[in-house]
């Protein structure tokens, strides 16, 4: 995993190509807060977010 972080930085350097890095990090965060509020114990708490 440390390697295709190691790689997708070195082509973001190369291609001089940094505004992809905040829509990648969203789309993780969005994919993480779907993934934990599938959990029933989470889900309540993610709700009230929204």
């Amino acid at each position: 995993m440390l390697e295709f972080f190691k790689d997708f930085w070195s082509f973001l350097k190369v291609r001089k190509k940094f505004w992809l890095l905040p829509i990648v990090l969203v789309l993780v965060l969005l994919g993480a807060l779907i993934f934990f509020s599938s959990s029933t114990a989470v889900a309540p708490f993610i709700y009230t977010v929204f």
